[in-house]
């Protein structure tokens, strides 16, 4: 059971990750990083470390996630396009 847990979040994390530099959405690629964030927490509780895994749950998806979309809205890059904004 917990090889198939270590492998459904390795295979997430490679996914988000591989997300990330492909993604042209900022926004999108930001909550990509906190789905390789999540995953490694995951895998540390995996691992038997649940004080690791805690920290990088709030660390690695809380804090991170929220200073990248707020440089995002300080940089100008905040924008979501949609259909209606191209005319």
């Amino acid at each position: 059971m917990l090889f198939w847990i270590t492998l459904i979040s390795v295979v997430v994390m490679l996914g988000a990750a591989f997300a990330v530099l492909f993604l042209q959405n900022y926004l999108a690629a930001v909550a990509a990083i906190s789905v390789v964030s999540l995953a490694l927490s995951v895998l540390f509780v995996v691992l038997q470390a649940p004080d690791v895994a805690l920290a990088e749950a709030a660390v690695g998806v809380g804090v991170s996630s929220v200073i990248l979309a707020l440089t995002l809205r300080r940089v100008g890059l905040w924008k979501i396009e949609t259909d209606l904004d191209k005319g």
